[in-house]
């Protein structure tokens, strides 16, 4: 596929972003990062040792992904700002995919602590990927601050639901026809992706489906397809759906 996808002035070919947690070794991550095809990938700061002291994931990523530093474990904003502070220093990069947590027992974002730190973060120089709950507003008032794409959950963290609410990523796409969507969390299975794919998201990040599957690798190879098969489904335009039966062979026309 040639249908490049461009964030912040980077081009990617590949749609897929994925995570560096819960894999059960560094080598079992890296087979999975390279049969994904994915060219950024999502670290958690508060999480790994950025003075490289001690060996961690970030030894096993490979050169040439792009990394995006995430403020997982941020109850607030002002903890978030913080930790994108410190991963900007450590790791060198402008990117930061914004998590502000509203709860501890379902992971699900608190909105106005996310818009709250990124208009700070923006205001810093930083490229702000903000995770939210899929709120068509939420969503104008972070493009609106500064955010080059937004990211809606499609269901909690680490669930592996799949999109809980398709009506609401359809009406974003509708709505934000040229705004850059990257769903993410929630996506357990391979038809998962493709049906987020095909209801216009731009991009998807995803972590658990990939490293919680028996075969990793395999599962990474499956979600890779899925998005390409998604986007060309999106693409291509789907046929109309009918409350009665429409023959495949018509008879009008034919010889009687």
């Amino acid at each position: 596929m040639s249908d490049n996808f461009t964030l912040a002035g980077k081009t990617f070919s590949s749609r897929l972003i994925i995570g560096t947690g819960k894999y059960r070794s560094f080598g079992e991550m890296q087979a999975a990062h390279k049969a994904s095809g994915a060219e950024m990938v999502t670290v958690a700061v508060n999480r790994v040792p950025l003075d490289r002291a001690t060996e961690s994931f970030l030894d096993y990523l490979s050169p040439e992904m792009q990394i995006l530093p995430n403020t997982a474990g941020c109850f607030d904003a002002d903890h978030a700002i913080r930790t994108a502070r410190l991963a900007r220093e450590a790791l060198e990069t402008d990117w930061i995919k914004l998590e502000v947590i509203g709860d501890k027992v379902t992971l699900l974002p608190d909105n106005e602590q996310t818009l709250e730190a990124a208009k700070v973060l923006i205001r810093e120089g930083f490229i702000v990927l903000p995770y939210f709950s899929d709120d068509l507003i939420m969503a104008k008032k972070l493009l609106d601050a500064g955010c080059p794409a937004v990211m809606p959950l499609a269901a909690p963290i680490g669930s592996g639901m799949g999109v809980q609410n398709p009506s609401n990523l359809r009406i974003m796409r509708e709505q934000l026809p040229d705004a850059t969507i990257i769903v993410d969390a929630g996506v357990g299975v391979p038809s998962d992706a493709a049906q987020a794919m095909e209801l216009g998201a731009d991009a998807i990040l995803m972590n658990t489906a990939i490293a919680e599957a028996k075969d990793a690798e395999r599962m990474a190879t499956a979600m890779k397809l899925a998005v390409q098969a998604g986007r060309l489904a999106y693409l291509s335009g789907r046929m109309p759906k009918r409350l009665y039966a429409s023959a495949s062979s018509p008879i009008e026309g034919a010889i009687r």
